[in-house]
């Protein structure tokens, strides 16, 4: 997500690089290139030249310290501004209520069910949380059984009765919870359109009797623009509290992401990177910015092992990344622990400097995982701490052992020093951008 605009953005910070000073002259060319940047990633027109304006003038007015160059101070300026723009500050899921009652809503097809289940994956893994499923979309064929089969892959719960009225399903499943106690009620709520009034009023009679705490919008982030309308459809009958983006992993420009909160004033919640079930996650407006800027999203990183890492090492593991110091023996000790994690890629794409070194398109073979775990496997424990001392000879036994090349030895040994060299670059709050 977002690779076009982060490209475009990093081009224009190159612009100033070298520079003595900002002056309106040298940074001319930089907003142009931004203005165009984010116009084409679909952001909207007014929040682009609000964005604009913003940025041009902190810049001008800001006197650089001698002990920091301009590119470095312009980037913390663009990324404070895009920070603002996402929102500031994160906007928590309640999970402190109980029960706490969730209530989906969106467009037909826009993957709220799917959504559901995510949901009640990711309260039930990282808050503790008994999850209860609550099938009220009674229109659309299928859809009970749908959330049935999401319920099953994740052993949670589903309510259902078919296709009786949703005040009434959500009545029973609130008493269901009270006897199995399930403390996180999730209701999955029929697609329809925000110009559809008779749907839209059995929203607002499950909002007036059951008064959800969350009243999430699932959106699908491919629509573009077209998304401020809906939220604000959505939200002109529904007090809705959050915003969950889909489809971010799939060919989007990702330019909603940037103009919902500006626009609305509807925070985004989620969004979704991946079709799998643990392919949602929680919106942070710094940690984005980041990655847009293609600083990495360590703490990200650092959240999703957490699962499968104990706090120490979770925390050890992302201290290494900070500093540089993650060896070969990390990256296989990860690499066979995120394995329960789904694709690889996804957690290099959030790597610092990942899309500069090309990382951010990629897509991995398990085939290739394996060559790569051979050609690790096959050097000493010595070697895979210190990577430096592996010269032709034993490059060429690492080869002949792991079955491959020593093309594809020293390939592997390149992108991963590459990669450390990005982490220690972004590490500890430095700002130094690697154009």
């Amino acid at each position: 997500m977002f690779e076009y605009m982060g490209d475009r953005l990093s081009n224009a910070i190159k612009n100033i690089k070298g520079m003595g000073r900002i002056t309106e002259d040298n940074i001319g060319d930089a907003m142009r290139e931004i203005r165009m940047a984010l116009l084409e990633a679909d952001v909207n027109y007014e929040v682009v030249k609000e964005f604009v304006r913003n940025v041009k003038e902190k810049a001008l007015g800001l006197d650089v310290e001698k002990s920091l160059k301009p590119e470095e101070v312009f980037i913390k300026l663009v990324k404070d501004e895009l920070v603002e723009l996402l929102g500031g500050e994160a906007a928590p899921l309640e999970t402190t209520k109980s029960p706490t009652i969730i209530m989906l809503v969106g467009l037909q097809g826009s993957g709220k069910t799917t959504a559901s289940g995510k949901i009640a994956n990711l309260v039930r893994k990282k808050y503790k949380k008994n999850p209860l499923l609550v099938a009220c979309d009674i229109y659309r064929p299928a859809a009970i059984d749908q959330l049935k089969e999401v319920g099953k892959s994740l052993n949670v719960p589903v309510y259902e009765e078919g296709k009786k009225n949703p005040n009434e399903i959500i009545r029973n499943a609130l008493k269901y919870a009270k006897e199995n106690n399930n403390n996180y009620i999730i209701i999955d709520t029929a697609g329809r359109l925000q110009i559809d009034e008779k749907l839209m009023d059995e929203l607002v009679d499950i909002e007036t009797e059951f008064k959800p705490h969350e009243v999430l919008l699932v959106i699908d982030a491919m629509m573009g623009q077209d998304a401020i309308n809906v939220i604000n459809g959505f939200n002109n009958k529904l007090k809705l509290t959050g915003a969950i983006l889909t489809k971010m992993d799939g060919n989007t420009k990702g330019g909603v992401a940037l103009s919902v909160r500006h626009l609305t004033n509807v925070p985004i919640k989620f969004i979704g990177d991946s079709e799998k079930m643990d392919g949602l996650s929680e919106f942070y407006p710094e940690r984005m910015a980041e990655r847009i800027l293609d600083m990495g999203d360590i703490l990200s990183i650092a959240e999703k092992v957490e699962g499968i890492y104990s706090e120490d090492d979770a925390k050890d593991l992302a201290k290494k990344m900070r500093k540089g110091e993650f060896n070969l023996e990390d990256f296989l000790n990860t690499m066979n622990q995120i394995k329960k994690l789904g694709p690889l890629e996804n957690l290099i794409k959030m790597m610092p400097g990942a899309r500069k070194m090309g990382l951010n398109s990629i897509n991995i073979n398990p085939k290739d995982m394996a060559h790569i775990e051979a050609i690790i496997q096959s050097m000493t424990p010595y070697e895979r701490r210190h990577p430096e001392v592996l010269k032709m000879t034993r490059k060429q036994r690492i080869a002949k052992g792991s079955a491959r090349s020593v093309e594809e030895v020293n390939k592997l040994l390149n992108q991963f020093e590459q990669m450390k060299k990005m982490m220690k670059m972004m590490g500890n709050g430095n700002m130094k951008m690697p154009f």
